[in-house]
């Protein structure tokens, strides 16, 4: 895992032991910031399902203006801080242990949400209702929900404006309505 573009280019990022953690792909990653590319500078990010802070360091290494990371995972916020404590000279970044929900409801508007949950949780689609119901989602911003098939189903007040297949990972987009 490495990051792709900017300031940290070719940094390598510290990985999890195992198989249960599912770090989004580099040609995954590298299709969505080529999808994103014009959002992200001076964007303010939520990683909510951060685990190594794969998708929000890369935000920070493309110019974004803040990225809160957010995982209710210890592990994963432990190989979160390694991979922070590599960046030099950046302090544009908020890191807290909770439950998504909670995350959520002490959460102001993003230009940039990603929504990255395990694939075998249905926390990802009440997220993503949670980010939508509380109008998280600042005007012009784009929420990005990463799961292991096509989303089915409509979200109130958001709107899907583009999905894509990479291998067994779907990336669906979604603005405001």
């Amino acid at each position: 895992m490495r990051i792709i573009s900017g300031k940290y280019r070719g940094l390598k990022l510290a990985e999890f032991n195992g198989g249960e953690i599912r770090p989004t792909a580099d040609r995954v990653k590298e299709s969505l910031f080529n999808i994103l590319c014009a959002e992200v500078a001076g964007a303010r990010v939520l990683d909510l399902f951060c685990g190594s802070g794969n998708l929000g360091i890369e935000c920070l290494s493309r110019g974004a203006q803040s990225v809160w990371f957010n995982d209710v995972s210890a592990d994963s916020i432990g190989v979160l801080k390694k991979n922070l404590s590599k960046l030099k000279d950046c302090s544009a970044y908020k890191i807290t242990n909770l439950d998504y929900s909670v995350c959520l409801a002490r959460a102001d508007k993003f230009d940039l949400i990603f929504i990255d949950p395990p694939y075998k949780s249905e926390a990802g689609l009440a997220a993503l209702e949670a980010v939508a119901q509380g109008g998280l989602l600042d005007e012009g911003g784009t929420a990005v929900y990463e799961r292991d098939k096509a989303f089915e189903g409509e979200v109130a007040n958001l709107v899907k404006i583009d999905e894509r297949k990479y291998g067994k990972t779907y990336l669906t987009f979604f603005k405001n309505a």
